[in-house]
This record gives structure tokens, C-alpha cells and sequence, in this order.
């Protein structure tokens, strides 16, 4: 007999409940990348990309955060007509100011052991961080959101189409000057067991039909 995943009750709250679950779990997010740009051996491709522009403009990594989140959903809305749910406006926003706020409380280790610590805590987070903010079901973010919009304009695979977004995001940061390390391999092969595990914990992993999750799985 299959054990209920732990979380599944959270999935079913009524909307200020899941409005709170979504603000949590983009927190968590915030949080994650946070403790990834911080530990300094290489990050995700989205932040390569937001702290290599970093270096060429006066903005922080939160706020281009937000700003290229902005474009994502503005492209994605007007030009792909893909829905944009009210998760997708709070992911834009929040993450990129939880990023900014938490600067300063975030440790900046020094010795490499440390550094991996933090790194993987990161990682690890993100999946817990994904899985929280999707069984809040407001919305996917916006760049599952592009995956999706793309899929079903052009009918890429989703693994494909997200992929291919992500090696340009990827080559964009790295020529901006953005920070590449062994971490931003570690992330490319551990990011998709750790959502994998955290939409597992609100029952989410298996359902196949909802456009969030089908995003998410496929990184």
C-alpha cells in the first residue's frame, strides 16, 4: 500500500491558506538561490544570467531578478497568449525582493567545504521551495510559464524546450561575466531529484496533468 505523501493535506486549503502556502514557498525560493550565489562556486543558469547583467548595469541580482521576470511574463502573455495567474505575478516579485532582503543575513563562507555546504542546502531547498510554491496551484512561474507557452505554440517537447531556454540563458550570463563554477554543474544534475522530491511530499509528483508540474519535472 502506496504511504500518503506527507504534505497532501496543504494542497487542499482554502485560498487564504494557499495564498500563505505560495507566499512560503517563494520565500523558500528567495532563500534558495540566496544561499547558492553566496556559497560562490558557480550558480543556476537564470542567476548567471541576472548577476552577470549585475555587472554592467547599478542594479542588484534582485532587482533584475524581477525585471527579466517582468519581460518573461510580458513576452509570454502578449505573444505566446499564455495564461498569467495571479502566482505567476507573486513569483516575479517576491523572489527577486526575498533575494535582496536576505543579502545580508546570508553567511559568505570561506573555506570550500563550507562553501559546498551551503551549495547544496541551496539545492535542496529549491526542490522543498518548488514543490510548496506549485501545490499552492495560483500559477506557474514565469519561466515554466515560457516553457509551456512555447510547447504548445511551436510543439517543442517540454524537456527540449526547456533545456534549449536554459543553454541560451546559460551562454548569455557567461559572456555578460556572469559567475560559472563546478556548482552550476552540480545544480544542472541535482535540480530535477530535489523538485522531483519536493512536489513528491505534497502528492504532486505523479499528477501529470497539472501545466506546473509538467514544467517542473521536466528540468
Amino acid at each position: 500500500m502506496t504511504r500518503p505523501a506527507p504534505l497532501v493535506a496543504l494542497t487542499r486549503l482554502p485560498a487564504l491558506g494557499r495564498y500563505a502556502l505560495l507566499i512560503s514557498g517563494l520565500f523558500l525560493y528567495g532563500l534558495s538561490l540566496r544561499l547558492m550565489l553566496d556559497a560562490r562556486i558557480g550558480v543556476a543558469p537564470w542567476e548567471v544570467l541576472h548577476v552577470g547583467i549585475t555587472r554592467h548595469l547599478p542594479l542588484s541580482v534582485g532587482v533584475v531578478s524581477i525585471l527579466t521576470g517582468l519581460l518573461i511574463v510580458a513576452f509570454t502573455a502578449l505573444k505566446l497568449r499564455e495564461k498569467i495567474g495571479p502566482g505567476t505575478v507573486l513569483n516575479v516579485i517576491l523572489i527577486g525582493t526575498f533575494l535582496d532582503v536576505l543579502a545580508p543575513l546570508i553567511p559568505n563562507p570561506e573555506g570550500l567545504g563550507l562553501r559546498w555546504l551551503q551549495f547544496v542546502l541551496g539545492v535542496a531547498l529549491l526542490g522543498l521551495a518548488t514543490g510548496t510554491y506549485v501545490a499552492a496551484g495560483l500559477g506557474a512561474g514565469p519561466r515554466d510559464g515560457l516553457t509551456l507557452g512555447l510547447r504548445r505554440v511551436y510543439g517543442w517537447p517540454v524537456s527540449r524546450t526547456r533545456t534549449g531556454v536554459e543553454v541560451v540563458v546559460l551562454a548569455t550570463g557567461l559572456l555578460l561575466g556572469g559567475p560559472i563554477g563546478w556548482g552550476t554543474l552540480v545544480f544542472a544534475l541535482a535540480i530535477g531529484p530535489a523538485m522531483s522530491a519536493g512536489l513528491g511530499l505534497f502528492g504532486l509528483a505523479q499528477k501529470k496533468e497539472a501545466p506546473a508540474v509538467k514544467a517542473l519535472a521536466a528540468d
